[in-house]
């Protein structure tokens, strides 16, 4: 986190932050709200911007009662792997011919790798998705992306599905990779998800920049 620390306090001294603030913190207060308060910016405690390689775009957390952890796609190593995460899984399967390091879905081992796992919302009520949507936090991820474009070098960007890929346009392609899918959700995983072959696409830029790969 300390490596972001000054990026997100700029961010947090803003009038649309402080907003957000009030209103996120009556709602852990009044309803169920997910991830845990602490974890709500997990994601950036777990992969420096020193350290950063990748960054996986997400929606938003995890509805369901002990899946979110502050990082995209991620759950728990002892709760079952979401649709989602299972087609992430069967997906780095076809592509590198091996089985991922994360098969009980929690995805610690690749965010200390360098790869942030960024949901564009932060925050989530139970069994509501999306709930949060609007209120502030697309504007806070959507700042973290601009700055990462305008301060970082060589970053791969993978966009999954239209509200990832939306984002595109924050992002400085002739200094970033950006590779685009459909979601790994079931609703559309088979619209091209399946096949993206990310994984080793990502390996291959890493390797010809003279980056460590990672290990999916």
């Amino acid at each position: 986190m300390d490596s972001w620390k000054e990026v997100i306090e700029k961010e947090k001294n803003k009038e649309y932050f402080i907003s957000l603030k009030k209103v996120i913190d009556l709602k852990y207060e009044t309803t169920t709200v997910f991830p845990p308060k602490e974890l709500i910016f997990n994601a950036f405690s777990k992969t420096s911007i020193e350290n950063l390689k990748v960054v996986i775009l997400g929606q938003d957390p995890y509805h369901g009662q002990g899946q979110a952890q502050g990082l995209a796609f991620s759950t728990p190593s002892n709760i079952k792997n979401p649709p989602s995460m299972q087609n992430i899984l069967k997906e780095i399967k076809a592509d590198l011919k091996k089985d991922s390091i994360c098969l009980d879905g929690d995805l610690n081992p690749w965010a200390k790798q360098g790869v942030l796992l960024l949901n564009a919302i932060l925050t989530v009520e139970e069994s509501k998705a999306k709930s949060h949507h609007n209120l502030g936090w697309e504007i806070f991820t959507d700042n973290i992306i601009k700055y990462i474009s305008s301060n970082c070098e060589g970053v791969i960007f993978l966009l999954w599905g239209s509200p990832a890929i939306s984002k595109r346009k924050l992002i400085d392609e002739s200094k970033h990779h950006i590779l685009t899918a459909p979601h790994p959700s079931p609703l559309s995983a088979y619209r091209g998800f399946f096949g993206c072959k990310h994984f080793s696409e990502v390996n291959k830029i890493l390797k010809k920049e003279n980056k460590k790969e990672i290990i999916w």
